[in-house]
C-alpha cells in the first residue's frame, strides 16, 4: 500500500507551554527577573514567536547582533542582551543606537567602548570566567577591568555582572559549588546586580539564582540534567515533531532496509516508510530502535535515515496504514530520549529542524496530548 504524495512534516510550536515553562522558571527562583534566552532563533522554535509568547520576561538574550535588530524591527521593546557583546565600531554603534544590553568578556570590549563616541549610551555586564574557560575574565583581573568598564564615558549606569556554568546539569558534582565560591570572591565588594543560572542552575542550584536569571533550555520544555526528561520537573514540551506514515511495505524474512542495507527483517513483517529524514533535520545517525510514536504508540525505527524518509518496525501494528500520524518527538515521547538513541543533546535536535518543515503555532493544547 503506497500513496502518490508525501505530506510536509510539521513542527508544532505549543505558544502556552512556552508560558507555562517561563511561569515555572518564576516559581523555581521567587523575586527573580528573568532573562529568557531566544537565540538560535528560540532553540529552533522561531526567535519572534517565542518572544512574542514571552512577552511577560522581563528581558531576552541573543548570541547575534542581527538577532537582536530583528527584534527591534518586530517591535520587541524589551530590555536585549547581546551575550558576546561586539567587538566594536560600527557594531558598537549599531548596539547602542538600538538600546541593546552588551556582555564584555575580553579587554579588547573595554578598549573599543572606551574610545567611542557613540548617539546613545550602553548598559553593560562584565563577565567572569568562573571555571568554564571559554568566555570572560579570569578572576584575579575581575576587579580592575570592573573598574575601568565602570569609568566609561559611554555607559549608562554601573555594569552588572554575570558567569556562566559548565556543569550545572550534574547536580551530584562539585564544580558549580566552586564556580558559585570563585565568583563570589572575586567579585565581593561590587555591590551591583548579578546573572548565574542558566536553566540547570535555576532548577538545580538556588544558591545561584542571584538577580537575573537566564533561562533557555527549559523555557522549551526540555530538561536541562543528564538523565532526565521535561516531565520531572513540570515542563511541558514546546515542540512536537509531525508527520504520517507513507507507505505499508511487506517485506520477507532477510530482506534487508534502507541504504546500506543496514538492517536485516528476521521474518516476514510489516515495514512503515514515514515523510521525514535529514533534509528535515531528523539525524542520520538516529540508531535502529530510536522510538517513534504511530497512532500514539511506540514502534523502532529500523535501517539508515534517508534525507526524505525513514522507515519503521510495524510488527506491533500490522494494521497501520498510510497517512497514520507519527510523532518524532515533543507530546508523549521526550526529545531528551530520542537524543539519547541520536548520541547528541536535545540541543541539536531541536536547533536543527529544517526551514522546509511547516511550523504550526497552536495554544490549549493539554500536556501530553
Amino acid at each position: 500500500m503506497t500513496r502518490a504524495t508525501a505530506p510536509a512534516p510539521c513542527a508544532r510550536i505549543d505558544l502556552d507551554a512556552l508560558r507555562h515553562n517561563l511561569t515555572r522558571a518564576r516559581a523555581a527562583a521567587p523575586g527573580r527577573r528573568v532573562i529568557a534566552v531566544i537565540k538560535a532563533d528560540g532553540y529552533g522554535h522561531g526567535m519572534l514567536r517565542v518572544a512574542r509568547a514571552l512577552a511577560d520576561a522581563d528581558a531576552f538574550a541573543v548570541a547575534r547582533l542581527d538577532e537582536t535588530l530583528a527584534l527591534r524591527a518586530a517591535g520587541i521593546d524589551k530590555r536585549i542582551l547581546l551575550l558576546p557583546g561586539v567587538a566594536g565600531g560600527e557594531e558598537l554603534e549599531r548596539a547602542a543606537a538600538a538600546r541593546i544590553d552588551l556582555a564584555v568578556h575580553h579587554i579588547s570590549q573595554i578598549e573599543a567602548i572606551e574610545s567611542a563616541w557613540l548617539s546613545s549610551p550602553i548598559s553593560a555586564w562584565l563577565k567572569v570566567d568562573s571555571g568554564m574557560h571559554r568566555l570572560g575574565f579570569a578572576p584575579h583581573r575581575v576587579a580592575a577591568a570592573y573598574a575601568r568598564l565602570a569609568d566609561c564615558a559611554a555607559l549608562a549606569a554601573a555594569p552588572r555582572l554575570m558567569t556562566h556554568f559548565a556543569e550545572a546539569d550534574d547536580r551530584a558534582g562539585d564544580a558549580t559549588p566552586r564556580q558559585l565560591a570563585v565568583f563570589a570572591a572575586c567579585t565581593a565588594g561590587l555591590a551591583v546586580e548579578r546573572s548565574l543560572a542558566n536553566s540547570a542552575a535555576v532548577l538545580g542550584w538556588p544558591a545561584a539564582h542571584g538577580d537575573w536569571l537566564r533561562p533557555g533550555l527549559m523555557l522549551y520544555g526540555i530538561s536541562p540534567f543528564v538523565g532526565g526528561t521535561a516531565a520531572d520537573h513540570d515542563l511541558h514540551p514546546a515542540m512536537t515533531l509531525t508527520t504520517s506514515l507513507i507507505a505499508v511495505n511487506q517485506v520477507p524474512a532477510g530482506g534487508k532496509v534502507g541504504y546500506g542495507g543496514t538492517w536485516t527483517c528476521p521474518e516476514p513483517m510489516p515495514v512503515g516508510a514515514a515523510a521525514i529524514g535529514y533534509g528535515d533535520g531528523y539525524l542520520r545517525h538516529a540508531e535502529a530502535g530510536t522510538p517513534v510514536l504511530l497512532n500514539g504508540r511506540r514502534v523502532p525505527l529500523i535501517g539508515r535515515v534517508s534525507m526524505d524518509t525513514i522507515t519503521l518496525d510495524l510488527r506491533g501494528q500490522p494494521e497501520a496504514r498510510p497517512g497514520d500520524p507519527v510523532v518524532l518527538w515533543g507530546r508523549g515521547l521526550p526529545v531528551e530520549e530520542v537524543a539519547c538513541h541520536m548520541q547528541t543533546i536535545p540541543y541539536e535536535l531541536v536547533t536543527r529542524v529544517a526551514a522546509r518543515v511547516h511550523f504550526i503555532e497552536e495554544t490549549g493544547r493539554a500536556p501530553g496530548i
